[in-house]
């Protein structure tokens, strides 16, 4: 596994955990907004020869319609949607020539439900999505499959923190502990009755990833706890 970060620190513990499982991991750092860091970063990625490709990188900034400026729409395409697309085309052309691989975009259910406080980064996101789909057509008969997975509301760190610190500018100071249901009841009342885990996003990557899933392609696949309705 190539893991790819812009922080040393948190890629080396990702790798060294694979390591631990008596996998092989490697790290490589590259801002992939940028061309010729993304370009360095697929020249890494080739050299392995990669089979899977999991765009996973999503910068979101919280912002409403009033307060939005054009810039960081753009930001949110480049650092959501462009930033997939630069390692794509580098890691398509490998991939054909051995007749299979698999590209999964992660995407959110903000793209289905647009977020009020995330306008952009929702807009994103549904690009992602339809980016997606279209690819996976233009890649028919090639062997590569190519889905979009769409979380919804994880427990990851920089989500309880956002959490935190909404609750310190209230005027009260919470724990995680006592923010949860809270969160649960407010911004993801869902019919599984919790909020989502990385281990929740990272199954449904591994399937899609896994020989199994070859006729899945195309898809938006939620796992968002239900929260999301059915269009």
């Amino acid at each position: 596994m190539l893991v790819h970060g812009r922080d040393a620190a948190r890629a080396t513990e990702v790798a060294d955990g694979v390591r631990a499982e008596g996998g092989e991991a490697e790290v490589v750092l590259g801002d992939l907004t940028d061309d010729k860091a993304a370009a360095e970063v697929a020249a890494r990625a080739r050299s392995w020869g990669v089979d899977v490709l999991v765009n996973n990188a999503g910068p979101f900034v919280e912002h409403d319609w009033d307060t939005v400026e054009p810039s960081a729409w753009l930001d949110a395409m480049n650092g959501n949607v462009v930033s997939a697309v630069r390692l794509i085309r580098a890691l398509v052309p490998p991939m054909r020539e051995r007749g299979w691989g698999r590209i999964i975009n992660v995407g959110s259910r903000a793209a289905t439900s647009p977020l009020p406080n995330m306008v952009d980064y929702s807009a994103a996101k549904a690009a992602v999505v339809n980016m997606t789909t279209g690819l996976a057509r233009h890649l028919a008969g090639s062997g590569i499959t190519a889905n979009t997975v769409s979380p919804g509301v994880i427990v990851t760190e920089g989500m309880r923190r956002m959490f935190e610190d909404r609750s310190a500018a209230q005027g009260r100071r919470a724990s995680w502990a006592d923010l949860e249901p809270q969160v649960l009841a407010e911004y993801a009342p869902n019919p599984s009755g919790r909020l989502g885990t990385a281990d929740d996003v990272a199954a449904a990557v591994a399937f899609l990833a896994s020989p199994p899933a070859g006729y899945i392609n195309g898809i938006d696949l939620r796992v968002d706890g239900g929260i999301t309705p059915v269009p």
